[in-house]
């Protein structure tokens, strides 16, 4: 009968052995290639002998061994195979492990959906993406796709409409009944509970919108981001590069450097990333090209213009579409409500107000001239453009200029 001190004894002493009896069927083992010395128990049972392994000494004592043979060998005198049974359990855990691991969550569900269905094929896949990682998987990502329930996507959609994101809230709808549409396709749901919810039940029918900022209020706007706590030089920066160019947000959002030419001072930006599907060259007057090269110091050698600015779980390596849109809620410029959106208006409505011609206003801003003019009109207006945005670059530096 071993004793505590002798076993402490022998593994200090690195004695190894096959094993040493302690009684009543149970013994250690210590053996040359063992890390550390493991409880066996040995018993019989329909005639066989059997052994298990019930634990190690670092993890349980020499009294909580004895008292675990003493529970192993009651059943086996009451007809039980202890090892079969050990195994059996063993299984199960294993089993229950790689159903909940193969187990389709709608996290699962909307990534694969995004890289088969999305990635590669939309032009502004990181738009769809952001309502996955901000909306879906946070509310429902940890769900099994069948337990999902009409009442998880009300409540969803209750909770993007209370943050006064209407637009954003029909775009989950939109891209909740796909990726369920998508599932029921490779059978892993018989239904769709996003089905029987509309436009009315989201963020309700969406209406075009007419706010832009006048003179005077892109002059407010300009004093108060100055001295706004936690508004950062890279949102400042952003925010007059999207007033003097007319860019959309996502356009910058998703800007590589590889993209913008410093030396000849133009952005070219790909057809892949506009909206309309057509590339254009944008260029770059003396301060709009100066806001870049801050953006190049600041950015730390990033790929991108805007990269990210912490870990994050999204997958995306620049800012998240709500970034500027989060950051313009710490500048407190007392102005009628405004959004990030807002601003290609507010572009398109400065010039006309500097007399600029309507087919250059809206060349600058990559829309398509309208009517048979549009149709056979094919020329660039690259030098118009410049003369047009060098004057709206010169009018933000102005009013920039004015604040006390």
């Amino acid at each position: 009968m071993l004793t505590d001190m002798q076993i402490r004894n022998l593994i200090k002493s690195d004695t190894r052995f096959q094993g040493k009896l302690v009684g009543n069927g149970l013994y250690i083992r210590y053996r040359k290639e063992d890390k550390i010395p493991t409880w066996r128990y040995r018993y019989s049972f329909a005639g066989d002998s059997k052994i298990m392994t019930i634990g190690n000494y670092v993890n349980m004592s020499l009294a909580d061994a004895k008292k675990e043979a003493k529970l192993l060998s009651a059943r086996v005198s009451l007809g039980f195979d202890v090892a079969s049974e050990k195994q059996e359990r063993k299984k199960a855990v294993a089993d229950k492990f790689e159903a909940e691991s193969n187990a389709y969550t709608m996290a699962r569900l909307a990534d694969e959906y995004f890289e088969n269905r999305v990635m590669g094929k939309w032009k502004h896949p990181n738009i769809v993406r952001s309502r996955i990682e901000k909306d879906i998987k946070p509310a429902i990502g940890n769900l099994k796709v069948g337990d999902v329930k009409p009442k998880h996507i009300d409540d969803l959609l209750k909770k993007i409409v209370k943050r006064n994101a209407p637009t954003m809230a029909n775009d989950v709808l939109r891209w909740l009944k796909r990726m369920f549409n998508y599932a029921i396709k490779r059978h892993i749901v018989d239904s769709n509970p996003a089905a029987a919810f509309d436009n009315q039940d989201a963020g309700g029918k969406e209406k075009s919108r007419e706010r832009y900022l006048k003179r005077e209020e892109v002059e407010k706007l300009f004093t108060a981001m100055k001295i706004a706590r936690g508004f950062s030089q890279e949102n400042e920066l952003s925010i007059k590069i999207l007033l003097a160019l007319g860019v959309r947000k996502g356009e910058l959002i998703g800007a590589r450097w590889i993209e913008i030419d410093l030396e000849k001072a133009q952005w070219n930006l790909p057809a892949i990333r506009t909206k309309t599907g057509v590339a254009i060259s944008i260029p770059l007057a003396a301060p709009v090209e100066n806001w870049f090269r801050e953006l190049k110091r600041l950015s730390c050698g990033s790929d991108y213009v805007l990269p990210a600015r912490k870990l994050q779980d999204r997958m995306i390596p620049h800012i998240s579409e709500s970034t500027l849109n989060v950051a313009l809620t710490k500048v407190k410029h007392g102005l009628e409500h405004f959004t990030v959106h807002d601003f290609r208006r507010t572009t398109r409505s400065l010039m006309s107000s500097l007399k600029i011609p309507s087919h250059i206003g809206e060349r600058c801003i990559n829309h398509k001239i309208k009517g048979v003019e549009g149709i056979y009109d094919n020329y660039d207006y690259f030098d118009e453009r410049k003369v047009a945005l060098e004057s709206l670059a010169n009018l933000l530096v102005q009013l920039e200029g004015r604040r006390v």
